[in-house]
């Protein structure tokens, strides 16, 4: 049960990355922040956020969810 709590887990962390992909909340915004549209921020703090992520999930997580095949075939 421990293994299929972390599977959803991780599974809802990847949907929630994948919700934020497209700032849909900020269509129409036309604010500037250092120069660049806040839209191309969103972005920069996304993919940092993802790449942080994405790290923790291969420290903690890799092969979650793999079935491990017998040596016998």
């Amino acid at each position: 049960m421990h293994e299929r709590a972390r599977l959803l887990g991780w599974s809802a962390v990847g949907v929630l990355l994948a919700a934020l992909a497209v700032p849909w909340f900020m269509w129409g915004s036309d604010g500037v922040a250092a120069g660049l549209p806040v839209w191309v921020w969103w972005h920069v703090g996304w993919l940092c956020l993802t790449a942080v992520v994405f790290w923790a999930f291969t420290r903690r997580a890799w092969g979650l969810g793999v079935e491990e095949v017998s040596r016998d075939g």
